[in-house]
């Protein structure tokens, strides 16, 4: 069975942009195809300045949205990057096959790191080398598939490049992975500026729906959505990006083809109306469960405990292999730690 990964960045709430292009489809399908791990990567959230108690608290919610979307753990692994070492174990030894040209080349380092720099912030450089770690989460399982929308498939590319250097300098250790994007909302852009993703890191709340807005809230946000000049609703991505948004969210969310729902609606109005109740409807049963899992945050607990132990030992065999393949001395088993030191210092 192929093995698949993708996670989640606990920078802020989780949106429908997160729900319709990634999670839905990880509770649908991959869960069921593939031997899936989904996690929470809280270490790439400290890459910028962040407050530690929003994080914490950010991570249990994703935890949470993440059963609550239909994950199951008898069916896959949920868990939290930082409770797992593996990962920033394999992260140095990848920066020392990585080069300053390919992390400077990364699309989302450019355009963070000028936001960073309007702002008259410094850029942390754990910024510059996050993707390393990224790279890491992959292949520290031997992943096949990672499910991401087309804003990260530069990072598995980047992951792709690490392993097959890795493979061919030091000997076949990874797994060269691939993206596998969803066909319909792989990106599911602001309401308030189609031409920008609907992120949850971004400060334009009315042009974000998060996965817990209340109804009436959800309603509010995409009847105020902005939409183009002229009356027909035509899906064209170039000429109209804001209906061309709402014909594939309603799309996603029902089903449907983005251009024959086009020729249904008459008016930009009936357009938005439908799309609002089409994304309550979607969002009702994640949003019911989300209560449930509140009431009992002793379950969450035992599965991200499970989740990192299992994750932990998947990712431990590649992370050695990795370690021995670089030239490092494996770790001694018996006797005293201070004896064994002496005794190989002795030795070199």
């Amino acid at each position: 069975m192929k093995r698949v990964f993708s996670g989640v960045k606990p920078t802020g709430h989780l949106t429908l942009g997160n729900y319709l292009g990634a999670m839905r489809r990880w509770a649908t399908v991959d869960q069921h195809q593939a031997d899936a791990l989904f996690c929470i990567v809280d270490l790439h959230a400290l890459t910028v300045d962040h407050d530690p108690a929003r994080v914490r608290r950010l991570s249990r919610q994703a935890a949470t949205l993440l059963l609550a979307s239909g994950l199951d753990p008898e069916l896959c692994t949920v868990f939290v990057q930082s409770q797992v070492d593996e990962h920033a174990r394999l992260s140095y030894v990848l920066e020392c096959v990585a080069t300053d040209g390919e992390m400077r080349r990364m699309i989302q380092y450019k355009e963070k790191a000028a936001r960073e720099r309007e702002r008259g912030g410094s850029v942390r450089l754990s910024l510059l080398t996050y993707p390393v770690l990224m790279a890491a989460d992959i292949l520290a399982y031997g992943t096949d598939d990672v499910p991401v929308g087309d804003d990260q498939t530069q990072h598995v590319e980047l992951a792709r490049d690490l392993a097959v250097r890795f493979n061919q300098r030091y000997g076949h250790t990874f797994v060269v992975p691939r993206a596998t994007p969803p066909q319909v909302a792989a990106r599911v852009m602001s309401l308030q500026d189609p031409a920008s993703k609907m992120g949850k890191s971004d400060d334009s709340g009315p042009g974000i729906v998060y996965l817990l807005d209340e109804p009436d809230v959800v309603r509010k946000k995409v009847m105020r959505a902005v939409t183009d000049s002229g009356r027909d609703v035509v899906y064209d991505r170039a000429a109209q990006p804001g209906v061309a948004n709402l014909l594939e969210i309603l799309a996603a969310c029902t089903g449907g083809n983005p251009s024959e729902l086009s020729g249904v609606y008459e008016s930009y109005g009936s357009l938005k109306s439908a799309t609002a109740e089409a994304v309550v409807e979607t969002l009702r049963p994640v949003q019911e469960r989300h209560r449930e899992l509140c009431a009992d945050p002793g379950y969450v607990e035992g599965v991200l405990r499970d989740g990192a132990e299992r994750a932990r030992a998947m990712a431990r065999p590649t992370v050695d292999a990795a370690y021995r393949a670089i030239g490092l001395l494996p770790a001694a088993v018996g006797g005293s730690g201070a004896a064994e030191t002496a005794d190989i210092g002795v030795t070199v």
